[in-house]
């Protein structure tokens, strides 16, 4: 029997294996095709010969595609690092008061926050547009928060407070309430708890929405077409503006669309074996 069942756990292994090769390969076929086709001249870049092979390899659309991008990738990176630094100071802080500090009506607070998770982008959009045009006015500014990058980093740091607050709250009510009490014995007021005792175990915390919220700016486009001017488009809204008048540029899409694609990605490397532990973190407490 001992035999049997160690030929059942080898053959399952295998199953498995094969299992995760055949979707790793299905995974990978966009990625091919991008690649493939990316290095391709305008004259093989054809839906009909996409698995084909470059019969003349060029690195010719790529370097249109980054003079076509360069611009909107410095945006995006104006738009994304401060909008996810700031999201994420705003969450910590507003899941370490919903969490620890228990004051009347934290529940129904906490409430009134996730109901801004579930509000369209299209629901607000003409508010938002005449409530950036009214602090231009009111600022004495010209298309800086209407029309330039710091009102799209505004407009995405409110909208991301909720899920922020979220993701923060469940992850410090998992950190013992003792630890905070000791703090204060020792004579810590509230927010020097925070910033010693609760900030230097934040870090799964902290990678779960630097990774969403970096993800959802960098790839913002509806935002972006509403509230910026040309002069400030961010990469999605360029990388649609790639089109040629009576044909497709097809390679130089897809160089587009792997440049645009590497900044998430690199996020996702560096940060990405702390996502998970950090957003399973308060699912079975609080």
């Amino acid at each position: 029997m001992t035999a049997v069942a160690g030929r059942r756990a080898a053959g399952f292994t295998w199953v498995r294996f094969g299992l995760l090769l055949l979707f790793v390969f299905v995974f990978l076929i966009p990625i091919y095709v991008l690649l493939v086709t990316s290095f391709k001249p305008l004259t093989e870049a054809d839906p009909g010969q996409a698995w084909n092979l470059p019969q003349t390899w060029t690195t010719e659309a790529w370097r249109v595609a980054w003079e076509k991008l360069a611009p909107g990738l410095w945006n995006s990176v104006l738009l994304a690092v401060p909008g996810s630094l700031l999201s994420c100071a705003l969450g910590s802080m507003n899941g370490y008061v919903l969490s620890k500090w228990r004051f009347p009506g934290a529940d129904v607070l906490f409430t009134l926050f996730l109901f801004g998770m579930f509000i369209p982008y299209q629901g607000v959009m003409i508010p938002l547009v005449q409530l950036l045009v009214s602090i231009d006015e009111l600022a004495g500014l010209q298309g800086v928060f209407y029309g330039g990058i710091p009102g799209l980093v505004l407009a995405h740091v409110v909208y991301g407070i909720p899920i922020c607050t979220l993701i923060f709250r469940n992850y410090y009510v998992t950190i013992p309430d003792e630890l905070i009490e000791a703090s204060r014995v020792d004579g810590a007021g509230l927010l020097r708890a925070y910033w010693s005792v609760v900030l230097p175990v934040s870090g799964p915390a902290i990678a779960v929405v630097i990774i969403w919220q970096f993800t959802s700016l960098w790839n913002d486009f509806l935002f972006a077409v509403f509230l910026t001017g040309p002069q400030s488009w961010p990469t999605t809204v360029m990388l649609n503006n790639i089109a040629g008048a009576q044909a497709t540029p097809y390679s130089q899409q897809m160089a587009a669309a792997i440049l645009a694609s590497v900044p998430t990605m690199l996020i996702y490397v560096l940060l990405g074996r702390f996502f998970m532990r950090g957003l399973m973190a308060g699912a079975l407490k609080g």
